[in-house]
């Protein structure tokens, strides 16, 4: 698999890490490490030849990098969510030490592949892939790549505003239908052509210093390669951008987006591309071997569905930050509401997805307000109402919904399919 993070659930070892991971090095096995770089935290899980959990680490933006000032991983202002860009490599210097810390031999590191939240762009300024290049071993990362991006707050998932791009995007190409037949999806506020195209209109300049465009998952793998990586072909389905069929990018939605912007993006690579190895940096810092690969990065719910080893006729859940529902298809059948994205694991099959926006934060805020921040007390009020909850039904948006589109708040409605401004007990609530 080009993405290791997702077997964390399915092979989690009895035996304890640490003493399991000291024996392994004295045997001289191999091991292999898959990053998240999700919206909330970074990730890192470690396992051998097989398939064993022998490590697993993480850092938290919002508790462990209060400097940024993230809530829930992001900053929000108005329909505008960012991220700091150096906080996430920031997240990675500390998440490496930390594995370090757990006894980690980066020297028996095979391989190293993983994930990254879909639809973040990060802008590489003129000269920042030098930078990149040329990383002292005896800095961390964040040290020295703090002036590597002309954007220093990337766009992501969450982002709802760039309305009219979408709308310049959908007429420039003849209509909805158009756009979505030919990269799997409509215009939608939060791809990252859009995000770009905001950029280039309203921040000319600094998109005009900007060498490369990455999304979170090929930054990630650049971050290890010491190089500017491409973008995927599975994330890459997820920016309005990729022809899904031929797998290359659109030349009229490029020309209408930015200025040199194939040049700025490079070319899309396969899922299961072997970037490079691990750079002289990774290699003198940390101590990985020079041998040690790097697969190309992919969205995190490309790597769902590789993850969970799933089929035609399969359909997966993922609760997280975002809520998503996710099948394999062997052909694309695109349609104006969802998305269709190239394959992770087969290249001449489909995966089609719904994306939901208010996910594990929403949950999280009636988690506080009605089992006082405590998912043990919110787990027992669920367990003392029956299946159909009386009949009650609610629906919470925090954030402009992605569908229905654009709907945000909270609406609630009795056995009688009344509207209720709150629900008789807690327990109705969650």
């Amino acid at each position: 698999r080009s993405t290791l993070f997702p077997y964390t659930t399915l092979f989690r070892s009895s035996v304890h890490p640490t003493s399991q991971k000291m024996e392994e090095e004295e045997e001289g096995i191999k091991h292999f490490i898959g990053f998240d770089f999700s919206t909330q935290q970074i990730k890192a899980v470690v396992i051998n030849e097989s398939l064993e959990l022998t490590a697993e680490a993480n850092v938290h933006f919002d508790s462990m990098l209060p400097e940024y000032r993230t809530h829930g991983g992001v900053n929000i202002s108005g329909s505008t969510v960012t991220a700091p860009t150096i906080m996430w490599v920031k997240a990675l210097d500390m998440l490496l030490d930390k594995l370090r810390v757990e006894g980690v031999d980066f020297s028996s590191i095979g391989a190293i592949s993983g994930a990254g939240q879909q639809h973040g762009s990060v802008y590489w300024r003129t000269g920042g892939e030098d930078m990149l290049a040329n990383l002292q071993p005896t800095r961390f990362m964040h040290d020295q790549l703090g002036s590597a991006f002309s954007i220093l707050d990337s766009p992501i998932w969450m982002d709802s505003s760039t309305a009219k791009q979408c709308a310049q995007l959908e007429e420039g190409l003849g209509g909805a239908e158009t756009l979505t037949a030919l990269t799997g999806s409509r215009a939608y506020h939060r791809f990252t052509a859009n995000q770009i195209k905001k950029i280039s209109s309203e921040k000319k300049e600094a998109y005009a210093n900007t060498e490369r465009i990455s999304l979170v998952s090929s930054f990630a793998a650049s971050l290890f390669v010491g190089r500017v990586v491409g973008i995927d072909w599975s994330d890459g389905s997820g920016i309005n951008l990729l022809n899904i069929t031929n797998k290359t990018w659109v030349p009229q939605i490029l020309n209408t987006v930015g200025e040199n912007l194939q040049q700025k993006l490079g070319d899309p690579i396969a899922t299961d591309t072997v970037v490079g190895t691990v750079s002289t940096y990774m290699q003198d810092r940390y101590g990985f071997s020079p041998d040690c690969l790097v697969g190309a990065f992919t969205g995190d719910n490309c790597s769902s569905l590789a993850g969970l080893g799933m089929k035609e006729g399969d359909i997966g859940y993922s609760l997280g930050t975002s809520d998503t529902v996710f099948a394999w298809l062997s052909e694309p059948n695109p349609q104006l509401t969802g998305h269709v994205f190239t394959n992770p694991v087969d290249t001449s099959a489909y995966m089609a997805m719904l994306c939901y926006k208010n996910g594990s934060l929403t949950r999280e805020r009636i988690r506080g307000t009605s089992a006082e921040g405590s998912w043990e007390k919110f787990n027992n009020l669920l367990d003392s109402t029956p299946r159909g909850n009386f009949g009650n039904l609610g629906f919470y948006f925090d954030h402009p919904e992605i569908v229905p589109a654009d709907l945000q708040g909270d609406f609630r409605f009795n056995k009688s399919d009344e509207a209720v401004a709150k629900f008789s007990s807690e327990e109705v609530e969650i």
